[in-house]
């Protein structure tokens, strides 16, 4: 059995990331795989040194070309089965397999919120057309089945999953590995003993990093000593998302406060050295940054959106709070403040729970389970 894995463009994204994890471990996982991708991207060096063997199939202004060369790399691959991470690749690989028995499958990694109709049309074709859409929470899946209709046992639920490789088992290996960077509060010239919270994730309209800015308000003004980072890009598509954040901790006086740092690198050892993390989102469908958060022992705060209660089991394994009110965010955090040995302990557990529940090579063997599904059923 053979997949192809296709992708768009392979910048820094939580797609991207967990697809980069796969192809890493697919041969200690036995995941005979190949990728293809559209476009170049920030971690198009790591993809073509990640294991497995990459090709760029550029559609440019012939999609009649492109078919065709899809079509041929695929046959001379005896692709059995191709994998597509957005609807528009899931309706190329099914327009460049007609008539041939290699499956498709799509994987829905957010929900139908683009106002297109031309999106709109290509996602409701496709939907019925694949031999499984795979969801990454539960939440997802009964969001798609209940507007669309669709047959129950195409649908099949995968969590996401992490390398956990790229993190250390204790907060004191990580430290020691890399102890000329401690780090980061010596980076940004911060006192060692002030409150280092956190956050990580491109401003989008998937997150809602205002409500975070709003807390970090409140808690200046309950004299709380805190810094809080915000780790993620500004995008170039909805510019405005990271700017209403920057404009307001500056007419609110928390420049010195709260920092920017950009796109990053080094994600693991900056959670590592957090306090606490904290993450609102609108509409996540699964939320890789807050597992992996969680998976470094670190006390996570997190919004009460349905797919968050289930990542972390209705808040067994992190502390919930109410969706855009910063006033509970804080009467939780300050509760933490109160209690934070307790909160520790709950961390490591969580760490261990999401180490078990999250991890890639669980992720790769649940898709291998769905694609021996679908080659059996034919």
């Amino acid at each position: 059995m053979k997949i192809a894995y296709l992708l768009g463009s392979l910048n820094r994204g939580g797609t991207e990331t967990l697809l980069l994890d796969v192809f890493r471990n697919a041969t200690k996982n036995n995941l005979n795989a190949i990728g293809i991708y559209r476009k170049t991207g920030a971690l198009e060096s790591d993809f073509l040194h990640c294991g497995i063997a990459m090709h760029k199939l550029t559609p440019e202004n012939n999609k009649i070309s492109y078919l065709l060369r899809l079509r041929k790399l695929l046959s001379e691959n005896h692709i059995d089965i191709v994998h597509a991470q957005q609807p528009i690749d899931a309706m190329y690989a099914y327009l460049a397999c007609l008539f041939t028995n290699t499956c498709i499958v799509l994987t829905l990694h957010g929900y139908d919120f683009d106002p297109s109709k031309f999106s709109d049309y290509i996602l409701r074709f496709i939907l019925r057309r694949t031999a499984c859409n795979i969801y990454v929470s539960n939440k997802q899946l009964q969001y798609y089945q209940k507007k669309y209709g669709l047959k129950h046992n195409k649908q099949k639920v995968v969590y996401n999953g992490i390398s956990f490789d790229k993190f250390s088992s204790t907060r004191s290996a990580i430290l020691n590995q890399f102890q000329d960077k401690n780090t980061l509060r010596n980076e940004l010239h911060l006192l060692q003993n002030s409150l280092l919270i956190g956050t990580v994730g491109n401003f989008n309209e998937v997150r809602d990093q205002l409500t975070l800015c709003r807390f970090a308000l409140e808690l200046n003004k309950a004299a709380v000593d805190f810094h809080f980072i915000f780790v993620g890009g500004r995008l170039e598509s909805m510019p405005h998302l990271y700017d209403d954040c920057v404009n307001y901790c500056k007419q609110n006086g928390l420049e010195d406060k709260v920092l920017f740092l950009g796109s990053r690198t080094d994600i693991p050892q900056i959670l590592d050295q957090l306090d606490a993390f904290v993450y609102a989102t609108d509409h996540d469908t699964f939320g890789i940054a807050v597992v992996e958060a969680m998976a470094v022992g670190v006390p996570v705060f997190v919004n009460d959106w349905e797919v968050m209660k289930e990542i972390t089991v209705d808040g067994k394994y992190a502390t919930l709070y109410k969706t855009k009110d910063e006033k509970d965010l804080l009467r939780e955090f300050m509760l933490f403040l109160q209690n934070k040995q307790v909160c520790q302990s709950k961390a490591i557990e969580a760490a261990k729970f999401v180490k078990e529940t999250y991890s890639i090579e669980k992720h790769i063997d649940s898709l291998q389970e769905v694609y021996n599904q679908i080659l059996i059923n034919g």
